[in-house]
């Protein structure tokens, strides 16, 4: 049951930011789609013990490859589906329990959280990246024949 209302939350937190973000209204189903993707991917890792950053990596694979297939269906930008897709992965606790124990002096749990932070945000870039080389690859391939 967790699992089901952390996927729906997911939707509806990417859909309402998609909508701040001015995403056109008739994207706005599959880039909530491309960040539930995401979320099930992520609570799935958490559920078989992948750790934060892996279960991230995964994560972050899912939506770039979901927001890379709606842009070929649909013949739009990949920005669209994955700028909104990728905000329940976004490491935003990270760092505000990293600025917190840096404020309490806390130097210990400040480099923790800092140093899981930036891996959090180092595997979703690479996660994009990977993606992103994956279907231009793949196109290079299409054009070729």
């Amino acid at each position: 049951m967790k699992l089901f209302f952390g996927v729906v939350g997911s939707f509806a937190a990417v859909v309402a930011f998609a909508i701040l973000l001015e995403t056109p209204k008739k994207y706005l189903p599959h880039a909530g789609a491309a960040g539930a993707i995401g979320s099930f991917v992520y609570l799935l890792g958490l559920h078989n013990n992948f750790g934060t950053v892996l279960a991230t990596f995964f994560s972050a694979l899912a939506i770039a490859l979901a927001s890379h297939t709606f842009a070929r269906i649909f013949k739009a930008p990949v920005t669209i589906f994955l700028i909104a897709g990728i905000l329940p992965t976004v490491p935003g606790a990270g760092m505000y329990r990293t600025v917190y124990y840096i404020i309490t002096d806390d130097r210990a749990r400040s480099s923790y959280y800092l140093t899981q932070t930036l891996e959090i945000a180092g595997v979703i870039a690479l996660a994009i990246f990977i993606m992103d080389t994956l279907f231009r690859v793949r196109l290079k391939k299409v054009e070729k024949k």
